[in-house]
C-alpha cells in the first residue's frame, strides 16, 4: 500500500527556456522538457517575463510573479 509520505519529492534547480519548450534540471541531474504550447500563460509571455522565475517550496514548484503562473515539478513530471 501507498501513502502520500511515500511519493518521491523531485526539486528543481535551474529553468530555461528555448523558443519552443521549458526545461528544468532536477536536483538529481535529471533534465525534463515540455513544450510551451502546453501552458498558455507561458507561451503569451515575453522573454523578460518567463526569465523572471523563482523556485518555491525548496524547489517543488516554479513561480512567476509577473504571470501569476505556478508550476510543481512532479506536475511537470506526470
Amino acid at each position: 500500500m501507498s501513502t502520500l509520505t511515500d511519493k518521491k519529492i523531485n526539486r528543481a534547480k535551474k529553468v530555461w527556456f528555448t523558443e519552443e519548450m521549458l526545461y528544468v534540471l532536477l536536483e538529481d541531474g535529471r533534465e525534463i522538457g515540455a513544450p510551451i504550447e502546453w501552458f498558455p500563460k507561458l507561451r503569451q509571455a515575453s522573454k523578460e517575463q518567463l526569465t523572471n522565475w523563482r523556485l518555491n517550496g525548496g524547489g517543488i514548484g516554479i513561480h512567476w510573479e509577473s504571470l501569476d503562473e505556478d508550476l510543481s515539478v512532479n506536475g511537470l513530471l506526470n
